[in-house]
């Protein structure tokens, strides 16, 4: 008994941690948006039904196929800092909610952003250096992951 407890804890534990370094806001990383149709350069809502669990977070898909595309090569499609606004954790070391629909492929990797009002900071990204942006949020995401 005390094995099965001990198990549930740790198991339980290490899906917070997991959940703890995703936006998962609607249930899934990327507001439910397949990760996979990013790469054909679309932004198109994820479902319940098509979905699987990754590193312990729900990831949404479009299709059957795109689902089989991501279990097949997960980390390829997975966004940058857990799926939180690429520009806030360059510019600020910021865990930031993301707008779905704004997002960038950059070097095989699926970056997204913030983008409500006035602010879009895939722009933001683009005009103050994208590749200095990028090489800070690398440092400031394994700090924050480290922690």
């Amino acid at each position: 008994m005390k094995k099965i407890i001990l198990l549930l804890v740790i198991t339980f534990s290490t899906s917070l941690v997991a959940q703890k370094n995703y936006y998962t806001k609607k249930g899934a990383v990327a507001k439910g948006y397949d990760v996979v149709a990013y790469f054909n350069k679309e932004a198109k809502e994820g479902s319940k039904e098509i979905s699987t669990t990754h590193d312990g977070v729900q990831f949404y898909f479009s299709s059957q196929e795109n689902l089989k595309t991501f279990t097949a090569n997960p980390t390829k499609y997975i966004p940058q800092y857990g799926g939180f606004c690429a520009y806030a954790m360059g510019a600020k070391g910021s865990k930031v909610p993301i707008n779905p629909k704004t997002f960038e492929i950059r070097d095989g990797k699926l970056y997204l952003f913030y983008n409500k009002g006035n602010t879009n900071t895939l722009d933001l990204w683009t005009t103050e250096g994208a590749e200095q942006l990028k090489t800070k949020a690398d440092k400031n995401w394994k700090k924050i992951n480290n922690q």
